[in-house]
């Protein structure tokens, strides 16, 4: 499996349009390239935009910042999938409880519960080893900061530990050598690109249907690895067997 580099993927779009690149120009190629990689991170979930971040949460603080752009180079946090927190502020010995996902008004009737009607405190005021979470501001981040994060309850009383499994859009085909879409999912990502780039040329329409089928037909079979063959192994799942029908004596 060659895969494409940027270059090898940009001569691919011209030929198959059979357009000069003073029609379709780098800044147009790096469009296409640039929407069908969202493309395809949004129509299949992918196993490797799925990141772990480690830290300790602060003393009286009830906010956790969602990763933004770090050293994996990534674009930011587009959904957190889980949160773990260690009755430990050392290390990740102690033991582990996974957070409940919760929207941000339940934290604020469980803070309120917990204070009672004539209290007024703040959610931030009830502390103890947090049980829930919940996401505010798009719980993104951004290549300089963070745009949103995860409210806690209750709110810290240590700095314990904690992880938070997210999924992140992965460093473009335009900025980097090589991808794992361009390496492991080639055929779509030219599909892709050449739905954009005939789209972008107004036909001919049977050009954009053929392509836009093929992507679709790759996206299946893409697909059924990601969230079929990599969740899955033959000790647990047993090996997969297709069943043929024996003919008739």
């Amino acid at each position: 499996m060659a895969g494409y580099t940027y270059t090898t993927l940009k001569a691919a779009i011209l030929a198959y349009t059979e357009v000069s690149s003073t029609v379709l120009t780098t800044t147009i190629v790096d469009q296409f390239i640039e929407n069908s990689e969202y493309r395809i991170f949004y129509d299949v979930p992918i196993d490797a935009y799925r990141y772990v971040s480690e830290g300790n949460l602060a003393i009286d603080d009830n906010t956790i910042n969602v990763p933004g752009l770090g050293t994996k180079g990534n674009t930011g946090t587009v959904f957190v999938r889980g949160v773990e927190v260690f009755n430990s502020t050392v290390n990740t010995e102690g033991k582990g409880t996974w957070l409940i996902k919760k929207d941000q008004t339940y934290l604020t009737e469980y803070s309120d519960r917990l204070t009672g009607p004539a209290g007024n405190l703040t959610a931030q005021d009830v502390t103890g080893f947090p049980k829930y979470y919940a996401m505010f501001g798009g719980a993104t981040g951004t290549a300089t900061s963070t745009s949103g994060g995860l409210y806690l309850a209750p709110t810290p009383d240590a700095n314990y530990m904690h992880r938070v499994y997210y999924d992140m859009v992965p460093k473009s085909l335009t900025t980097t050598a090589t991808t794992y879409v361009s390496q492991y999912f080639p055929n779509g990502l030219l599909y892709a690109c050449l739905v954009e780039a005939y789209g972008f040329l107004k036909g001919p329409m049977d050009m954009l249907t053929l392509y836009e089928n093929k992507y679709k037909q790759e996206v299946a079979k893409f697909a059924g690895v990601q969230i079929g063959r990599r969740r899955r192994d033959d000790y647990t799942d047993g090996t997969v067997r297709i069943p043929i029908k024996s003919p008739s004596p």
